[in-house]
Order: structure tokens, then C-alpha cells, then sequence
């Protein structure tokens, strides 16, 4: 099943959701920390990267 999903959408979008899902993780740990601005810094990212992985794929 995730050998199929990774074939289906390719590597590097798997890896790049990944990221993004990290990203998101670190942010939510930072803003719990405290550093409340720098998580939101950080949290913008996330879509950045969604946003440039659509782009990508409808280029063509």
C-alpha cells in the first residue's frame, strides 16, 4: 500500500510532504515552548511548500 502510494504520487513529493509535515511538528513545538512568533514564522513554510509543489505539478 505505501509502496503504491509512493509510485502514484513519486518520491520526491513524498519526500517533500515529509518536510512539510515536520515543519508543522517543529512549529507546534516551538509555539508551546513560547517562542509564539517565531512559530508562526515558521509555520508559514509550510503552505510555501505546498504551494511550490503545485506549481510544480501544473507547470506543464
Amino acid at each position: 500500500m505505501l509502496k503504491n502510494f509512493i509510485e502514484r504520487i513519486g518520491v520526491m513529493n513524498v519526500i517533500l510532504l515529509l518536510v512539510v509535515l515536520s515543519i508543522i511538528v517543529v512549529s507546534e513545538y516551538m509555539f508551546l515552548s513560547g517562542n509564539k512568533l517565531d512559530a508562526i514564522f515558521v509555520a508559514f513554510w509550510a503552505p510555501t511548500i505546498l504551494g511550490f509543489m503545485n506549481y510544480l505539478k501544473h507547470r506543464k
